[in-house]
């Protein structure tokens, strides 16, 4: 039976491809392993999955882009994680290794490489994270959304690869009472700031939600239970996963952080989005790379936090309604998603 090694893990965005790519793996008969970090979101999501996958747990240290004496003990841990992985790669000799980064993969993909085993990663962002940049010094191939460097030999651009489902299913029970609560004559806006939500959206939604209920029905995923609400023009949740498609779909306009995960979803969805992109301060950057590339591409508006504010905001999504035809046919028109079909059947054959 061939096997394959799955790795990638620290945010949902680190994990959400591999757990698509891993049921046509297994309805193709190969063996499924998957190596991350017990504590991290990959092995949460790996249980709640149900999937027939063996996690292997190794240890792991963030990697840092700022001097913190934790950068010391971390390297010991990273330095265990590889003699982990390496015993796991020797022990269980797959055909492949795929990685979707993050820093749990630093190690599986530099002891898939020191056992010969060859590795296949993909990059999300238009500009490579810490942990990708040292994945691709071992990678046999690295798949990108984006455009990269002529310069990086060993690239193919496929584009986006998103979990966005053509599929018509019947609408959840909670969506239609949810709906109840919405008035249809109000444009709908979803706030999402990726898995653990976003502060900045909360506290913009908590000050102003008098105001933000009398113009709009308000969608707000706030990564805090303590913030649940379902009342009049307004529904405020920690986290949702059925749902998460469904709730896209009902919202006129999306305010996002600029995740490249989340930002191609809703081009699949041709949906209009407002990007507020993560800072400098916060970041590498790469959520302010993505909001340019998409506003550039005519896609999307882009609101920096620091302007972040009611009146900005709903200048922004004022523009979009009444632009919406232009915004939608540019997103339709893009060339920038892959199926995931086609991406399975170009990764399967790579690593056969």
């Amino acid at each position: 039976m061939k096997k394959i090694v799955f790795t990638g893990g620290g945010t949902v965005g680190h994990v959400t491809l591999n757990l698509l790519l891993i049921p046509k793996f297994i309805e193709d008969g190969w063996e499924v392993h998957y190596i991350g970090d017990k504590r991290g979101i990959e092995h949460q999501e790996i249980l709640e999955s149900d999937l027939d996958v063996t996690f292997h747990s190794i240890a792991t240290g963030k990697l840092r882009r700022y001097f913190s004496w934790q950068n010391m003990l971390d390297v010991f841990k990273v330095a265990w994680g590889i003699v982990q992985s390496l015993f796991i790669m020797l022990r269980i000799r797959p055909q492949a290794l795929f990685s979707k980064g993050g820093f749990v993969s630093v190690p599986p993909v530099i002891a898939a490489r020191v056992s010969g085993v060859p590795v296949f990663i993909h990059e999300s962002d238009l500009s490579m994270g810490l942990a990708n940049k040292i994945a691709y010094k071992f990678a046999t191939k690295m798949y990108s959304t984006f455009e990269q460097s002529a310069s990086l030999a060993k690239v193919e651009h496929v584009g986006a690869v998103t979990k966005v489902s053509d599929q018509k299913t019947p609408e959840p029970d909670e969506l239609v009472d949810i709906q109840t609560y919405f008035n249809p004559k109000l444009p709908t806006v979803l706030f999402v700031g990726g898995s653990a939500g976003a502060r900045v959206f909360n506290q913009l939604v908590t000050k102003h939600k008098k105001e933000l209920i009398e113009h709009y029905n308000i969608i707000n995923l706030t990564g805090d239970s303590s913030l649940n609400e379902l009342s009049k023009h307004l529904f405020r949740v920690d986290y949702v996963t059925d749902l998460y498609q469904p709730l896209m779909g009902m919202a006129d306009v999306v305010v996002t952080r600029g995740g490249a995960n989340t930002i191609f979803e809703l081009l699949a969805m041709a949906k209009l989005h407002v990007i507020v992109p993560l800072g400098r301060e916060a970041s590498r950057g790469d959520q302010i790379e993505n909001a340019a590339y998409f506003v550039k591409k005519g896609y999307a508006e882009e609101l920096q936090e620091t302007d972040l504010n009611l009146d900005n905001l709903e200048e922004k999504i004022s523009n979009l309604l009444s632009h919406k035809e232009d915004y939608q046919s540019r997103m339709k028109a893009s060339k920038e998603l892959k199926s995931l079909v086609d991406f399975y059947q170009l990764l399967k054959k790579d690593v056969s």
